[in-house]
C-alpha cells in the first residue's frame, strides 16, 4: 500500500517541475572519492568568484546530498579543510564509511544492488527488501555521524531538495524543508547505500540511497529552469553494461531530456574516476587535485554560463 505524504514523487520531465526558476543545481552520488571532489570543486569556484550557494533549486543524492546541505548551509569552506584529511584522519573517513569486513547479509545487498542493471520497480523493491534485511549499523548512528559534518539540524534553505528511495514500495522520494524531516535524517536516507547503511526512517516509510532508482542525479526535478550546473560521477558515454540500476545510456537520455524541457546544462565530471575506490581514503588526494584543475579551467565559462 502506497504512503499518502506527498513525498513519493515519479520521474517525469514533462512536468518541468523546475519551471520559472532561473538556476538549478544538481549534485550527484560517488562515495567519499565524489564527495572530496564535489566540495573542493565548489569550494575553488567560490574563491573564483563563482559561487553556486543560493540557486533556484538545488539536487542532493547520496553523497551529493551531504554536499548540497553544506553548500547551503555556507559551511563549504569548512568541511573542505576537513575534506583535505580523509586520507590521514581515519575517524573522519568512519563518518562516511564504516571500518572491518561486510557482514554476509551486508555483503549480499550490496551484490545485488551493484549489479542491478535496470530500474525496473520490481528489482528496486528487491534492493530495498535485501537492505532491511542486512545486518547493518543502527540508523541512529549514522544520522549522529552526518550531524557532526553537518553543525547544524536546521533545514539550509528552500531550495534543497534530497532524493530518497522507499524500501517496500521503491518509490522514488524527494524530500524538502515541508516535510519537516530534519536535515541529518534526509542526509542519512539518501546516502544509505544498500548493504553498507540501515535504511533511515523518514515518515511511515524506510528509506535508502537516492540512487537506487535509475539515477544519480535526478536531473527530471531540474526540468524547466532556464540553466542547470550538473556535477555527475559520469558523463553520457555509455558504459558497456549496466550497474546499480542505471542501465547503459540512461543518464545520457536524462540529460537530453532535460535540455528538450528548455534547460540549457552546464555537466561536469571527474577526469577520470575507478568505481572500485569510491569509498576508499586513498582515492582523495587525486579527486581533490583534479578537482582544483577543473574549477579553475571552469570558471570563466560558468561564471557567464549562470547569469
Amino acid at each position: 500500500m502506497m504512503t499518502s505524504d506527498g513525498l513519493a514523487r515519479p520521474i517525469d520531465f514533462s512536468a518541468r517541475s523546475a519551471q520559472g526558476i532561473h538556476l538549478g543545481v544538481s549534485l550527484g552520488g560517488g562515495g567519499i572519492f565524489f564527495v572530496a571532489w564535489q566540495v573542493t570543486y565548489l569550494e575553488q569556484l567560490a574563491q573564483l568568484g563563482v559561487n553556486l550557494k543560493g540557486a533556484g533549486r538545488v539536487v542532493g543524492t547520496s553523497a551529493g546530498s551531504l554536499v548540497a546541505s553544506i553548500l547551503e548551509a555556507g559551511n563549504l569552506r569548512r568541511f573542505e579543510r576537513e575534506v583535505s584529511l580523509f586520507a590521514k584522519t581515519p575517524a573522519l573517513v568512519s563518518m562516511l564509511a564504516p571500518s572491518g569486513s561486510l557482514k554476509p547479509s551486508q555483503q549480499r545487498a550490496l551484490d545485488f544492488f551493484v549489479a542491478a542493471q535496470t530500474a525496473e520497480p520490481e528489482l528496486i523493491r528487491s534492493i530495498g527488501h535485501e537492505a532491511l534485511a542486512a545486518l547493518t549499523p543502527s540508523a541512529s548512528k549514522m544520522t549522529r555521524s552526518i550531524s557532526a559534518m553537518l553543525l547544524s539540524r536546521s533545514w539550509p534553505a528552500d531550495a534543497l531538495h534530497i532524493t530518497c528511495v522507499d524500501t517496500l514500495t521503491g518509490e522514488r522520494c524527494v524530500v524538502t524543508r515541508d516535510a519537516g524531516v530534519r536535515i541529518e535524517r534526509a542526509v542519512a536516507a539518501s546516502s544509505a547505500v544498500p548493504g553498507i547503511f540501515s535504511p533511515q526512517p523518514i515518515g511511515d516509510r524506510r528509506c535508502m540511497d537516492g540512487g537506487v532508482s535509475g539515477s544519480g542525479t535526478h536531473l527530471d526535478l531540474l526540468a524547466g529552469c532556464d540553466r542547470a550546473v550538473v556535477l555527475s560521477l559520469t558523463t553520457t558515454t555509455p558504459t558497456p553494461i549496466g550497474a546499480m540500476t542505471q542501465a547503459p545510456g540512461n543518464f545520457a537520455k536524462d540529460v537530453s531530456a532535460l535540455e528538450a524541457s528548455g534547460t540549457k546544462v552546464f555537466l561536469r565530471s571527474p577526469e577520470t574516476m575507478d568505481i572500485n575506490k569510491l569509498m576508499d581514503p586513498k582515492s582523495v588526494p587525486e579527486a581533490i587535485a583534479m578537482a582544483k584543475r577543473q574549477a579553475a579551467a571552469d570558471a570563466d565559462a560558468l561564471r557567464e554560463f549562470i547569469a
